[in-house]
């Protein structure tokens, strides 16, 4: 799962070498990931679109694999 954050954040933001991801093991697992300052507009979008997007891919992976997967974006 973290991989395939890492590469869909990398690819949206102007500024791929800032973004990181830290795992949270648990009963469900956390992601959370950082961005650049100036790239959480792109990660985001408009109404958080693509931010809902990310996480219901991420989710959906998750369930496939039998685990659980929350995504959080953090500033």
């Amino acid at each position: 799962m973290k991989e395939l954050l890492l590469y869909m954040a990398k690819n949206l933001v102007d500024d791929p070498d800032s973004v990181t991801v830290n795992e949270i093991e648990g009963e469900i697992t956390t992601l959370e990931l950082r961005v650049a300052p100036e790239d959480m507009g792109k990660l985001i979008g408009r109404q958080g679109r693509i931010a809902k997007e990310i996480r219901t891919i991420i989710k959906s992976v998750a369930q496939r694999n039998g685990q659980k997967v929350n995504v959080e974006i953090v500033d």
